[in-house]
């Protein structure tokens, strides 16, 4: 049985640590040819645990939510590789967990441009590179169960990650008849860089038992998992799935049994 991604090349954002890293190995095992992009310099370690384990990839430090940095990542999959088949739009900010009314306009400002414009800018620049290839191509961005309804994330991070899975479902219908397909994928809590914080706050506490409790599998995710669901969207196993966001929380979505928050206050 052949790798399911031989022959392919991809992109995948956020592949200093976490999601994307667990992507960028999984991806790499599976035959990819991987271009990756962080705003740190944990990039190149990524690569290196690729080039290690025999895969192919090259690192470039950037801003997800800058056109040009994009750009320059779709160019470079183009000018290194010949190609572009899949691309991964992972990376994200939190923004913290403050108020709706503690929040500055600079704050919101700031993750919307890279939780949403960034995922927008990689459908532009390598949507469009995989249409005028004619070949087709998956396109996967990272939302959050968030996004799907409240209880999950902050304010800002919560509506920036439901414009992600609207744009993954408009996308789709903008790419018709190309054979490109658009996807999300929506984890729930999963132990990554951004989410270091809460785990390192637990463990101190000595209450990571607690972490993830609130859906039915009782407990958070590893990248890994996230990668998983993110392999087979890239792959031709999923070459019917297109316009759809995909919840990976445990269960969590299916409820989002959480406190109430109300004037920033929480409340049973």
């Amino acid at each position: 049985m052949s790798a399911r991604l031989e022959g392919k090349v991809a992109i995948i954002t956020g592949a200093g640590s976490g999601i994307g890293r667990a992507a960028a190995l999984l991806f790499a095992a599976e035959g990819a040819k991987l271009v990756l992009g962080d705003k740190t310099t944990a990039v190149h370690d990524t690569a290196a645990l690729v080039i290690a384990a025999g895969g192919a990839a090259v690192a470039q430090q950037m801003d997800a939510g800058s056109e040009a940095d994009v750009a320059a990542m779709v160019a470079a999959a183009l000018t290194t590789h010949g190609q572009l088949d899949i691309a991964f739009a992972n990376a994200g900010i939190s923004g913290g967990i403050a108020s709706i009314f503690d929040l500055t306009p600079e704050v919101w400002t700031e993750i919307l441009r890279v939780n949403l414009i960034g995922p927008w800018l990689m459908v532009k620049h390598a949507g469009k590179a995989m249409a005028d290839a004619g070949r087709g191509g998956s396109i996967i961005c990272t939302a959050s169960v968030a996004g799907i309804r409240s209880g999950a994330g902050g304010p800002a991070y919560s509506a920036s990650k439901a414009g992600v899975i609207n744009l993954a479902m408009v996308s789709a219908q903008q790419l018709s008849e190309t054979n490109v397909r658009v996807n999300a994928i929506c984890p729930g809590l999963t132990e990554t860089g951004m989410t270091k914080p809460i785990f390192d706050i637990a463990k101190d506490r000595d209450v990571t038992h607690k972490l993830g409790r609130l859906n039915p599998l009782r407990r958070a995710a590893q990248p890994e998992e996230l990668a998983r669901v993110a392999l087979f969207l890239a792959s031709d196993e999923a070459s019917y799935v297109n316009g759809q966001a995909i919840a990976v929380d445990g269960g969590l979505s299916s409820s989002h049994p959480v406190t109430r928050q109300s004037m920033g206050k929480t409340a049973v």
